[in-house]
């Protein structure tokens, strides 16, 4: 009786099905074999998941900000649905954390006057170079504010720093690129704003910032073209939000694809969305709920079936519908202070290596090898010596006997 063969799999068809599996799933599989662990290893490999949004795996990432405890959950699914904890051990725990940007699986964190760069799935992280014109002076004298974005037509990743000084009416606007780890500053950016610090949003290949502009005394979005790398307006719509300029309860988000604001007064929540990006006329109201059983509700982001996921002011989560029905709530942390909260989209994606980081391992590579051959060597010649001595005293031995 023949023995039954044991089932092959082309390897194109095996990558086809990883390539379409969640990112929780391949990091396990990893340690299925070594050739698995390269192929999910491989950038070329992340890219491909990564351009399947059908693979995509949306999570809300909350950090308490001085214990560093975090708890991520799958917002398309129950907010009951069990979160998992992300380590950031890695970091000094006196550090205060921000969350101030999420774009393609990383998170910008500053911790302390410190910038880094973060992947929760994966774990990796990477510290971001101090701009060259930052000084301790900035924390007093400026609002010092980040974004961070994507730019594809050239595979590369920017860090976007606007500093505003109060007392001066001065500002600075700067960009760091990963791909050629240099900070680079942009001149004639003026701007009488008043940024939100809240995190940005990210859309249509721009970051986009909540203003107010005290000389026209409206309400503002200050977008960063990537691409262009210049900063450009957009207004919002008439009658947004003047009410009072330092309201707390006002912000920016991304609604489904749409560019989007919303505004809470007297436990009435508005939002406003953008049809057609930059088109004033497009601004349409979409959405007007009231919150009276969450009086302090910020939304965040929406789910597939438009559903609308916000936090309570506090150390919960809340989930309304699309008619603005209260679905459910619940608490993700029990420490004192208001937690960060950010949504992130799960990824196995790296980051472009820093030249100076290449050049400094090439240098540090091509040190250890001469290192290594100059120990052979010196090894080498040592045993001759020795050997040469040792036929030496042996021949001097038998010549006296």
């Amino acid at each position: 009786m023949e023995k039954n063969k044991p089932l092959y799999l082309p390897s194109e068809l095996v990558i086809q099905i990883l390539v379409r599996l969640p990112v929780k799933s391949l990091i396990c599989f990893k340690c299925v074999c070594k050739s698995w662990f390269s192929l999910i290893s491989d950038p070329n490999f992340a890219n491909s998941h990564f351009q399947l949004t059908a693979t995509h795996t949306h999570r809300i990432l909350s950090i308490s900000p001085f214990s560093l405890k975090t708890q991520s959950i799958d917002f398309e699914s129950s907010l009951n649905h069990k979160s998992t904890s992300r380590n950031l051990n890695w970091l000094r725990r006196s550090s205060y954390l921000k969350i101030k940007g999420s774009c393609r699986g990383f998170l910008l964190l500053t911790a302390s006057s410190k910038l880094y760069l973060w992947n929760p799935s994966t774990g990796f992280h990477r510290q971001i170079p101090v701009s060259p014109f930052y000084s301790d002076t900035l924390l007093f004298n400026f609002n010092l504010l980040y974004g961070f974005g994507y730019e594809q037509s050239r595979d590369d990743y920017l860090l976007v720093s606007l500093s505003y000084d109060v007392n001066h009416a001065s500002s600075q606007l700067e960009f760091f690129s990963l791909r050629d780890n240099t900070w680079k500053d942009i001149e004639g950016t003026g701007y009488p704003h008043y940024l939100d610090p809240k995190p940005v949003s990210l859309i249509n290949g721009a970051i986009h910032w909540l203003a107010f502009r005290f000389d026209l005394m409206v309400h503002v979005i200050v977008v960063f073209d990537l691409m262009e790398r210049k900063l450009l307006e957009i207004p919002t719509p008439d009658g947004f939000g003047h009410y009072d300029h330092y309201h707390k309860y006002i912000g920016l988000w991304v609604f489904g694809d749409f560019l989007s604001l919303w505004t809470k007064n007297d436990h009435i929540v508005e939002i406003w969305v953008m049809r057609e990006y930059k088109v004033h006329s497009s601004w349409t109201k979409t959405l007007v709920f009231p919150t009276n059983a969450i009086p302090y509700f910020s939304p965040i982001y929406s789910t597939k079936n438009g559903d609308i996921i916000g936090t309570n002011g506090n150390t919960g989560l809340v989930k309304y519908n699309g008619k603005g029905q209260l679905l459910r709530q619940c608490s993700y942390h029990d420490d004192l202070g208001e937690p960060q909260v950010v949504m992130y989209t799960e990824s196995l994606l790296s980051l472009p290596h820093f030249p100076a980081t290449l050049n400094k391992f090439k240098k540090t590579t091509q040190t250890r090898r001469l290192r290594s051959k100059k120990k052979c060597k010196d090894t080498i010649t040592s045993g001759i010596k020795k050997k040469k001595e040792t036929m030496r005293s042996k021949w001097k031995r038998g010549a006296e006997s």
